[in-house]
């Protein structure tokens, strides 16, 4: 019985969730939230999470770099690390680690923000004014995430292939033709296309998730606390699980396209 109850909740929970996520682009549709509202959040999101995403995209391209020259190099293959990192970044760790930042610089202050409105009423408030908090505070959020994550997730890529190359050209002494020049035959628009469309789908997630368990807060401080918690751990998991279903089934459309193509 409480296995079903569970369960209950669990479908309850994931189409409120989804009517949220409706309700948020028809708002936006109908009547669009005022620019001020938008630039506000747009630099909020964006401008003031720039030293975080270059900090991880640049330490995550040394690393890459290192890793992949010292497991080539023995092979012969050294001239294999500007692609390893160029692909790395802009299909898979750009998207995901940005998109993890932004979660914890973010996506935990929405929900905290959203939380305590919820607990001292001021939700509530807006609504007997007849103000619809969907499109005050939700739609500026949602048009914000869905804009700057990619534009945050280029330039985590770019900051992670400089450092890449700062390490294998300086430290390795490899040639920047070395460096470049396999990136620039083996990356595919594709390639960029799937990391762009992952980093559209994560700022739907990170806005939406945590948007939505701020409005769901209850039991005051302590609730809200628990709400950030969660959020920030949902959205995670929906990162991970998301970006493995966009690689696998972009991948495989891909193929099937190539297949009839041919």
């Amino acid at each position: 019985m409480e296995l079903l109850k569970k369960r209950l909740k669990f479908l309850i929970t994931t189409g409120e969730y989804i009517i949220l996520i409706l309700d948020v682009i028809v708002a936006c549709i109908k009547r669009p939230p005022p620019w001020s509202s938008i630039r506000e959040q747009l630099y909020e999101i964006g401008v003031l999470s720039l030293p975080v995403v270059a900090m991880t995209g640049f330490s995550t391209g040394l690393v890459l770099a290192a890793q992949s020259f010292y497991q080539l190099s023995d092979k012969g293959l050294a001239g294999a690390t500007g692609i390893m990192v160029g692909k790395a970044m802009i299909t898979e760790l750009g998207p995901v680690l940005t998109a993890f930042m932004v979660t914890g610089r973010v996506g935990a202050a929405m929900c905290a923000e959203l939380g305590t409105m919820k607990v001292t009423e001021q939700i509530d408030a807006l609504q007997s004014m007849s103000i619809n908090p969907l499109r005050y505070l939700i739609a500026p959020r949602f048009l914000s995430g869905t804009i700057m994550l990619p534009l945050l997730t280029v330039f985590s890529i770019v900051m992670g292939i400089f450092g890449g190359y700062l390490l294998a050209v300086y430290f390795f002494k490899m040639s920047p033709v070395n460096y470049f020049d396999p990136m620039q035959h083996y990356t595919s628009p594709f390639d960029c296309i799937v990391g762009l469309i992952k980093s559209v789908v994560f700022g739907v997630l990170i806005v939406t998730i945590c948007c939505f368990k701020g409005l769901k807060t209850q039991g005051g401080a302590a609730g809200v606390g628990r709400s950030t918690t969660t959020s920030v751990v949902i959205c995670y998991t929906c990162i991970l699980i998301s970006n493995f279903l966009i690689t696998m089934g972009l991948n495989v459309l891909k193929s099937e396209i190539n297949r009839w193509l041919a």
